[in-house]
């Protein structure tokens, strides 16, 4: 089982993202902007995986200073992006390294998979 912070601005995208993990045997936290997600890394919690779209209200690279931010506060978290927008490769520059990208709108397979991708198993 994993512990995995979901960072998602739109509420049924949150709902089914933490329904699919919670399926899976996985903890979910969620948070729905930038302060929420760094109280959370802040806290005392178990984290594995930062799950976070890159846009958050109008801040269309909010995920990616949250991730650095994240990172640096919590050395190795995963990190998976996702996003409804296209990818430049300007933009896959400024990943974390190893991290992944989930495009939207995803699966639950495609969600699992791209855990997989970053060694966490299905807890099921």
């Amino acid at each position: 089982m994993a512990s995995i912070l979901i960072v998602e601005d739109e509420p049924q995208v949150l709902m089914l993202a933490e329904s699919y993990l919670q399926e899976h045997g996985h903890k979910t936290l969620s948070a729905s902007s930038i302060t929420e997600a760094i109280a959370i890394i802040d806290g005392d919690d178990a984290l594995d995986v930062l799950f976070t779209d890159l846009g958050l209200k109008d801040d269309l690279e909010a995920g990616l200073v949250l991730a650095a931010e994240a990172l640096q506060k919590r050395p190795g978290l995963k990190i998976l992006y996702t996003s409804g927008q296209t990818i430049t490769d300007g933009m896959r520059a400024l990943f974390v390294p190893e991290s992944a990208i989930l495009p939207k709108p995803y699966t639950v397979d495609q969600l699992l998979s791209a855990l997989s991708m970053l060694g966490v198993s299905d807890a099921k």
